[in-house]
């Protein structure tokens, strides 16, 4: 491929149907310490598949390859480590310590070192934070700006996107961050039901389509803050390989991933409590069909996470033990949906939903139709049985690429989600209350449930007493 690589979009290199495992090599067998089975690359020692990232003058890596090697790579070297290798190999193969250098050879390579280097801080920015990558980043371009002017601008765009995505990222980290906080001391505080002075979820909105999409906008938010990165970061032992330490001894750097699955609790909680909060069973069925519809609403727009956490909170049992409450409820609609998420099968009917939610979003039109958000802690778990089920090494020290390709279609797929803008409009008063309204702790919620309905049985009544 000569010339200037194309510049696609992030997202581009993610859509499923872009996102071809197949990096075709000319023949079976092995080539360059890398192995080939069907045309398809499964494993090679590290050095090789570093060497197989590197740009030359008439070779840039394919999208998919250096999506996945880069995902996967920090499980055996930290990115620092990579980048600083990545740079001597490059130094030394276009010569760049040379007195005089060859420019016309500089000018062919240069584009192409500039797009990885483009391409790993758009699809990893949160590997930039550190200081080492940065000095990596203004070496290379020190080294082969003499050869061409246009590589200065080229290197200050790059460094002003990276930045500005560093500053958008971590103001989002603050927020959320100051949000926990704040919650943290407010959360729990209910012992007991609270006085009536305590807003209700009806009356700051009563309209389930409207906080359906506002909780689309949370979700959507908190979302755009999960680097890839931490899928496999949540998982990193030791490597067998080197004996010195474990990457990211330092820091496990999931917090995002951590921050999105105290939301869905919070969620959860959120639901149970305002179900058990009223006095009257009136209202609190009214509650309960209240929250079928947003969850219903939820499914429609293919925010499965939201639908989780809402049917979760519904089946806590502070809250299924309610019956006088239920029998006033039509519960239909509430069957219909929990057969959707019911785990049976491994979640068999939620999967095929969400497929067919994907395979809409891929033909979309409007942002809209493009919106999936999947229930998080099982693909969290479907990636951590990924890694838990096969070796990161086949047993003579090569890197057992087959998986990684399986992980990074996985990530990928995510990650095309996780860029679809919101279409709603924002409703900042009813987000806040999504983010700071009290909940009960789950001894809150049970002395709240026996208190609107009483103890049926001894055990239900050696907890109540035992709670109060």
């Amino acid at each position: 491929q000569e010339g200037m690589p194309q510049t696609l979009s992030s997202t581009s290199m993610f859509t499923p149907c872009g996102f071809s495992p197949h990096l075709h090599s000319s023949k079976e067998g092995e080539q360059g310490g890398l192995i080939f089975q069907d045309g398809n690359l499964t494993s090679a020692s590290l050095d090789a598949l570093i060497q197989h990232l590197i740009p030359t003058t008439d070779y840039y890596p394919e999208k998919a390859y250096i999506f996945t090697f880069l995902l996967s790579s920090r499980l055996f070297i930290e990115p620092h480590e990579l980048l600083s290798r990545v740079c001597h190999k490059c130094i030394e193969q276009q010569r760049l310590d040379d007195p005089v250098l060859d420019k016309a050879r500089i000018r062919k390579f240069g584009p192409k070192i500039l797009q990885l280097l483009t391409e790993w801080t758009e699809t990893f920015p949160y590997d930039f934070q550190e200081e080492r990558m940065i000095g990596h980043l203004k070496d290379m371009i020190h080294r082969i700006a003499p050869c061409d002017e246009a590589y200065w601008k080229k290197m200050n765009q790059l460094l002003q996107a990276l930045n500005q995505k560093l500053a958008t990222l971590s103001h989002g980290q603050e927020g959320i961050v100051k949000i926990s906080t704040a919650v943290s001391d407010k959360l729990v505080a209910f012992k007991t039901k609270p006085p009536s002075i305590q807003r209700e979820i009806l009356s700051v909105c009563s309209d389930p389509y409207t906080l359906a999409q506002q909780l689309t906008h949370v979700e959507l938010e908190r979302l755009s803050h999960i680097g890839p990165e931490e899928f496999v970061q949540a998982f990193v032992h030791k490597d067998p390989l080197d004996g010195t330490k474990t990457c990211f001894s330092e820091q496990k750097k999931t917090s995002n991933l951590e921050a999105y699955v105290k939301w869905f609790n919070r969620l959860c909680y959120l639901v149970a409590t305002e179900i058990c909060m009223p006095a009257k069973k009136k209202q609190r069925a009214q509650v309960i069909e209240f929250f079928i519809d947003v969850a219903r609403e939820c499914f429609n727009i293919g925010n499965f996470n939201s639908l989780m956490a809402i049917i979760s909170g519904m089946n806590m049992s502070p809250v299924s033990r309610l019956k006088k409450t239920w029998s006033k409820v039509k519960t239909a609609k509430f069957f219909i949906l929990e057969h959707q998420m019911d785990p049976t099968g491994n979640f068999y009917n939620y999967r095929t939903a969400l497929r067919g939610a994907a395979h809409r979003s891929l033909t979309a039109h409007s942002n809209r139709e493009k919106i999936v958000i999947p229930f998080f802690s099982l693909l969290i778990k479907d990636i951590y049985f990924l890694n838990e089920g096969c070796a990161n090494r086949l047993p003579n020290g090569h890197v057992n690429f087959e998986k990684f390709l399986e992980l990074a279609k996985q990530v990928g797929e995510f990650i095309t989600w996780k860029q679809v803008e919101c279409p709603f409009e924002q409703d900042p008063n009813i987000i806040h209350y999504l983010h700071t309204a009290p909940i009960f702790t789950e001894d809150g919620l049970y002395l709240a449930s026996y208190e609107s309905e009483s103890p049926e049985n001894q055990t239900e009544k050696d907890r109540w007493k035992s709670l109060r």
